[in-house]
């Protein structure tokens, strides 16, 4: 009897998934494995319905080689996503048919639910004998608890922020970056034009990576990170005398969506995900108005948002890609499971997956960054690897 492998993407899109997937399911077929394909991530999972023969339908799809023939040639997830935690179910959240179930456990006074007994079983119903998992450390976390529970994972790390914590680089990083190094370039005319300070606010909840690196390649006159907290008045300053000192009459600031100001808190908005997290956002257009009357000068703010995420991946994410789905594979040959494919020092390796939940990845601020000056500044080249991670 044929064995059979399941994959999943969670969390938020990036470009490269679907280039990883392929691989994934490249490699199994030839392997002579089944594929089965989950729809949305862990809520798939959730959601899966043994008593209604429809979901098997929906949520899981038996994958052939015409099923990933193209799907390459586009960003995002063609499984789609959630952000779905299992083991962290509000009340408001729980399917139905699970309301009244044996299969979930309180675990706390808010009537919060862990499902993952009924997610084992339906691992069990799919015949699945080992999963592959691509996401964020949020994702990454609940295969971390799968594995600890004896079920066969093997993990791929994505983020446009590239903060996994374990590997220097994640799936779709370089591709946010390039697109906001090109979005940078493009918005210089409309502001050199206007004679403005621009200010553009970059993804990034606990590292400011897209921001420095963004802002370094760009030749950003400055650049705010989440991992230093900023003055307002001096960070005014700085921009005011860019922007004197540039023969077109203007400047342009990068910010971390996670950054804050001295004194300050991180602006969140609305309720916490399964993950406890609260939407980011809102920091950049708080500078924007702040530097406004400091400076008494014109500001064009701009969020970029969803743009850096989406479309297809670049050249680089479709390699790191392509080879994290072919070592994933690997690892799941060799029955060496409860491990992420990573990269450490520019080359392929794997780790234990518990280590996402040990640390936050974060910018190297003594190495990479102006802290007090807010630039990118490298001290050293010597040595560090091609993306500065």
């Amino acid at each position: 009897m044929k064995k059979r492998l399941g994959i999943l993407t969670g969390g938020g899109d990036v470009p490269g998934l679907n280039p990883a997937m392929k691989e994934v399911v490249l490699n199994a077929l030839d392997a002579d494995y089944e594929v089965i394909g989950i729809r949305r991530g862990w809520g798939g999972l959730l959601d899966f319905n043994l008593d209604e023969p429809s979901t098997r339908d929906y949520y899981a799809r038996n994958l052939s080689r015409n099923d990933v023939r193209s799907i390459d040639r586009t960003g995002g997830t063609f499984l789609h996503t959630s952000r779905t935690n299992p083991q962290k179910v509000r009340p408001n959240d729980i399917p139905d048919f699970l309301r009244n179930s044996s299969l979930g456990k309180v675990i706390n006074d808010n009537g919060t639910m862990d499902y993952t007994d009924h997610v084992l079983r339906v691992l069990d119903h799919l015949g699945i004998d080992v999963l592959v998992t691509i996401g964020g450390d949020d994702t990454l976390s609940y295969s971390v608890r799968l594995s600890n529970e004896g079920f066969p994972v093997v993990a791929i790390p994505k983020t446009m922020d590239n903060d996994v914590f374990g590997t220097d680089y994640c799936i779709g990083f370089s591709t946010a970056v390039s697109r906001s190094v090109d979005m940078i370039t493009q918005l210089r005319t409309t502001v050199g034009s206007h004679e403005r300070i621009g200010i553009f606010e970059l993804f990034g909840r606990n590292s400011g990576e897209t921001s420095l690196i963004s802002a370094y390649l760009a030749y950003v006159d400055r650049a705010i990170i989440s991992e230093v907290p900023f003055e307002i008045e001096k960070l005014a300053a700085f921009l005011h005398e860019d922007k004197r000192n540039n023969p077109s009459n203007y400047a342009i600031l990068t910010i971390s969506e996670g950054a804050i100001m001295e004194g300050g808190e991180i602006i969140e908005t609305g309720p916490e995900d399964a993950y406890g997290h609260r939407k980011l956002g809102g920091i950049g257009e708080i500078v924007a108005d702040q530097i406004k009357k400091l400076t008494k000068q014109h500001i064009l703010y701009q969020k970029f948002g969803y743009v850096m995420r989406s479309g297809a991946p670049d050249s680089l994410d479709r390699m790191v890609a392509m080879s994290f789905g072919n070592l994933a594979m690997q690892l799941v040959q060799r029955g060496e499971f409860g491990r992420m494919v990573a990269l450490q020092g520019g080359r392929y390796t794997t780790i234990p997956i518990e280590t996402v939940l040990t640390g936050k990845k974060i910018v190297d601020v003594e190495a990479y960054y102006d802290k007090e000056n807010y630039k990118p500044k490298v001290r050293d080249f010597h040595g560090i690897p091609m993306f500065l991670t």
